[in-house]
Order: structure tokens, then sequence, then C-alpha cells
């Protein structure tokens, strides 16, 4: 914006501080509901050898679902709520800078599997976000998970999530 008005890009106005709050503990309370719920399903309370599967969880939920409701209630009856700005666009920016690609990775994990999408992100955010040369980022992008593919699936034998490059050379 232009600096008569003294706004900068920096300082303008994204979302409040108490919207965040308020959006969060509507968020908290459904997840809350649902915990309750499914753990009702399956048995929240005391048998006769002991609690029944959802006895716990059911409880958790009952705390969250209360904490995030008092969180709710001071939100909106607040005589001075917050009004700060929760992130200005700058910091939403560099959020989305890697919130985007991220999710996008775990797309690709579907798709191709841990081991390729894993040298696909590191070598995207070694390029985009560190500037880093080929020199450098091929040696890590490759580097990294073949040496997770060795730990889990030679040594530890635990199977990851693999697509059709590890099924091409037989695993």
């Amino acid at each position: 914006m232009s600096s008569e008005t003294g706004h900068t890009g920096r300082n303008e106005k994204t979302v409040t501080s108490r919207t965040m709050d308020v959006v969060v503990a509507l968020i908290f309370m459904g997840f809350s509901a649902l915990v309750m719920s499914d753990s009702w399903r399956v048995g929240a309370s005391w048998a006769a050898d002991g609690p029944e599967a959802g006895y716990f969880p059911f409880y958790v939920g009952l705390i969250m679902f209360i904490a995030s409701t008092v969180t709710l209630v001071q939100n909106l009856v607040t005589r001075h709520p917050d009004l700060t700005n929760f992130v200005d666009r700058t910091q939403f920016v560099s959020v989305m800078q890697v919130l985007v690609p991220t999710t996008a990775y775990v797309g690709l994990i579907f798709l191709l599997g841990i081991y390729l999408a894993s040298a696909l992100f590191i070598a995207f955010f070694m390029w985009w976000l560190g500037k880093y040369s080929l020199a450098k980022i091929i040696p890590v992008a490759v580097g990294v998970p073949l040496a997770l593919f060795v730990m889990f699936e030679v040594w530890f034998l635990v199977p990851l999530p693999k697509g059709p490059l590890e099924t091409a050379l037989g695993y």
C-alpha cells in the first residue's frame, strides 16, 4: 500500500487472534465430540473386569471438549478481545512456502512412494529456498532417501509406502 496511509504489506490485517482462537476452539470441540462419540460406541464405561476400550479416550475427549468450550466462551464474552493481527502477510507467505510443498509431498507419497517423493521434496526445497547448486542438491536428494531405504527396508525390515520405481526394482 502507499506510504501516505502509513500501512505496509507487513502490517496489513489478515485475521485477528480472537478469530483464530474461536476457530481452533470449534475445531477441537468437533474433534473431541467425535472422539467421545466413537469411544461411547466401543464402550466408555467401567465393566466388571475394568475399563472398557473407550473409557480413557472418552474422558480425554471430554476434557478437551471442556477446555475448548472455556476457550470459546472466554473469547466470545470478553470485554477486551484480542484483536491483534494473528499473522501478518509476510509470515503467512513464509508458512505457505512450506505448507503447500509439504502437502504436495504427502500426495506424491501415494503416487510415487516415499523414497522418490522424498528425493523430489528434498531437491525442490534445496533448490527453491536454499538456492543450492545441483552439485549439492543431487547427492543429498538421492543419498538421504537411499539411506532411509537401506535402514528401513533392509536393516529393520519395516516396509514403507513404495511406488512404481521400487516395484520395478523388485521391492
